[in-house]
C-alpha cells in the first residue's frame, strides 16, 4: 500500500530537483514527540530542508488515533481520524518520524472510517493513508535518496521497531541510510527484530513481561559496544533509554531523523 504513490510523486521525467520542488509535504510529528521529544521533529524539517524539501506543519494535526484503536475504542477514534484526515488533506506526502502512527494511518484509518459508516470520511481516508509515509521510507522510495549528507562519528546500532518492520515493512531502508553516513561505525544488534516490550499500553497493562522484553533488549544493545542506539521510534527508545539509564550503561538513544540530520557543523 505503501509503495504505490512513490510512482505517482516521482515522475520519470523530471528532474531530481524539480522533482523535489513540485511535492507538498506535511509533518505529522505524533504525540510523543509533541510532548516529549520534540528536537526530532525540528530534525525532520532541518533534514528535508537541507534536500530541498519545503515542509509544512499544520497546526490542526492532533494524534494519529492509534492509543484508541489499540485498546479497542474505535467508535471514539473517529473524529481523531477525521482531524487527522481535515488536516493533511491536498499534501502529496505526509511525512512522520514514526514506523507507528505511519502504520496507524496507512491500516487502521481505513478500518475506524468503514466502521463509522461515513463515505466521506472513506474516500478521504483513502488519499491521506497511502500518502503517508515514514521518514525511512519518504527518503529512499519518494526522494530516492539514501547518502543524505549527514556526519556521525559514534559507534551506533540500530534497533528496527514492530511497526516499521512488520506494518510497514521498512526493510532495510534506515540501515542503508545509516550506512551512508560519514564517520559513522554501524554495528549490528543482536536480536535485533525481537519487540522491545514497549508497545504502547502494553507497557503498562503487563509492565512485568515489558520490563523482561525491555531488559533483553539492553543487555543485548550493551553487548554491542555501541555508544548511541538508533530508532525510528521515540516510544521504543524512551522504554529501552529509561532501562539503559537505570543501569548506567552510558550509551544514549537518538532518533533516526536526529542522525541523519547530524552534520560537521551540527554534530549531534
Amino acid at each position: 500500500m505503501g509503495r504505490a504513490p512513490a510512482a505517482h510523486l516521482r515522475p520519470p521525467h523530471l528532474h531530481h530537483h524539480e522533482r523535489i520542488a513540485s511535492v507538498r509535504v506535511a509533518l505529522q510529528v505524533t504525540c510523543v514527540n509533541d510532548a516529549m521529544f520534540p528536537d526530532t521533529g525540528k530534525a525532520v524539517v532541518r533534514l528535508l530542508r537541507r534536500l530541498g524539501v519545503e515542509v509544512d506543519f499544520p497546526q490542526a494535526q492532533t494524534c494519529c488515533g492509534q492509543p484508541m484503536v489499540n485498546t479497542g475504542y474505535l467508535d471514539e477514534a473517529v473524529p481523531v481520524v477525521r482531524t487527522f484526515v481535515d488536516a493533511f488533506a491536498g499534501y502529496d506526502a505526509i511525512v512522520t518520524p514514526s514506523g507507528s502512527c505511519a502504520g496507524s494511518a496507512r491500516h487502521q484509518h481505513s478500518i475506524v472510517a468503514d466502521r463509522s459508516g461515513d463515505p466521506a470520511l472513506v474516500a478521504a481516508v483513502a488519499e491521506t493513508g497511502p500518502r503517508t509515509y515514514e521518514l525511512s521510507e519518504f527518503l529512499v522510495d519518494v526522494l530516492g535518496v539514501t547518502d543524505v549528507g549527514a556526519y556521525f562519528p559514534h559507534r551506533v546500532t540500530y534497533h528496527p521497531t514492530c511497526h516499521s518492520l512488520r506494518m510497514l515493512g521498512v526493510g532495510d531502508r534506515p540501515t542503508r541510510l545509516l550506512e551512508a553516513v560519514r564517520g559513522i561505525e554501524l554495528v549490528d544488534l543482536p536480536n535485533a527484530t525481537e519487540c522491545c516490550g514497549f508497545g504502547g499500553t502494553f507497557a503498562l497493562k503487563n509492565a512485568d513481561t515489558s520490563i523482561a522484553m525491555g531488559a533483553d533488549k539492553a543487555r543485548h544493545v550493551r553487548d554491542t559496544g555501541a555508544e548511541v542506539l538508533v530508532a525510528g521510534d521515540n516510544s521504543c527508545l524512551m522504554h529501552v533509554g529509561g532501562l539503559l539509564s537505570r543501569q548506567r550503561a552510558g550509551v544514549r538513544v537518538m532518533h533516526l531523523a536526529e542522525v541523519l540530520a547530524s552534520t560537521e557543523e551540527n554534530d549531534a
